[in-house]
């Protein structure tokens, strides 16, 4: 199984277009230690040209292009693109949907039912693609204990589990969660069983994931933020990373040991690295003490075009 890192960046990528913080600026006059990453997503694959896109960034244009083994040359139309599979319903992770329209097959999309409902309802992008290649959906279930396939990639085995985050702002759950408007995966190849379990808006790890955890030899986490209250002090917003669903790497106030790192300190044989990093967040500087703790506590931080081997 290889998994390829896409896009490495939280909503809005590195730099965001409209952010003069620190590291933005720093990025645009190409500081060293700095470098630019588009919006999160990964692709999965089972060794063939096939592809499973997991989440469909506004940015998939860029990263298809970065990508050359997604766009394999065996017609006049194609792409290694099987399938997409959606986490949730937030904007950096479905508009790139629309950027995929002239597909000359209906899009096989593998969400939640309460992320179709969003999409339908709340952000219509599923009734607006149905004017261009349509959709064909697959329910994933959040209360089965199963592992399901997409062919053609049958080797690759993968579960859906809910976690505790949050909707989009858009959606009508935003302060009411439904099972399913957040979900990680856990992946598996059965050729060599070694399995990734992969979350970028893992707002809390709950007993009920720590199982799943467990057993995965990758772990692929929220990176977001470094502290819970980044938006705050760095005059952005009045928002903690909890009001948006996110588990920052640093413990919060009062309250030792609920980081990432602390949480992640638990895990000592699997391959630990975050990803879906905000602008904000000083782990993008590669020289920083920031970078220096994650590498202490066996912590990487993904980089669009990172690849991983499982």
């Amino acid at each position: 199984m290889k998994i390829k890192v896409l896009g490495s960046a939280a909503g809005g990528g590195f730099p965001q277009w409209n952010c003069n913080c620190t590291n933005c600026q720093a990025v645009r006059a190409k500081a060293p230690g700095y470098t630019a990453r588009t919006q999160s997503s990964i692709a999965i694959s089972d060794g063939s040209a096939n592809w499973i896109l997991v989440n469909a960034s506004p940015d998939i244009l860029t990263q298809i292009k970065s990508t050359p083994e997604l766009q394999p040359n065996r017609g006049p139309r194609d792409t290694g693109i099987s399938a997409v599979i959606l986490m949730d319903a937030q904007i950096d992770h479905t508009t790139g949907l629309l950027m995929m329209r002239e597909g000359k097959t209906p899009m096989r999309l593998f969400t939640t039912p309460a992320v179709w409902e969003d999409l339908t309802n709340g952000l219509p992008l599923v009734p607006t693609l149905g004017f261009y290649c349509g959709v064909k959906w697959t329910p994933l279930c959040t209360e089965c204990d199963e592992f399901f396939s997409i062919s053609p990639l049958d080797s690759i085995k993968i579960k859906s589990i809910p976690l505790i985050s949050k909707a989009p702002p858009y959606s009508p759950s935003r302060y009411a969660q439904r099972r399913g408007d957040n979900i990680g995966l856990l992946i598996e190849d059965t050729n060599t069983g070694k399995k990734v379990f992969y979350a970028p808006g893992l707002g809390e790890i709950t007993p009920d994931i720590l199982p799943y955890m467990q057993q995965a030899d990758v772990l692929m986490v929220d990176g977001t933020f470094w502290t819970e209250d980044e938006m705050i002090t760095q005059g952005f917003s009045q928002k903690l990373a909890a009001d948006m669903g996110h588990l920052p790497q640093t413990d919060k106030p009062g309250k030792r040991g609920s980081g990432m790192i602390s949480q992640l300190r638990q895990f000592e044989n699997q391959r630990k690295i975050l990803i879906h990093i905000n602008n904000t967040n000083p782990i993008l500087y590669e020289h920083g003490d920031e970078r220096a703790i994650l590498a202490e506590n066996r912590i990487e931080v993904s980089y669009d075009g990172m690849e991983i081997l499982a």
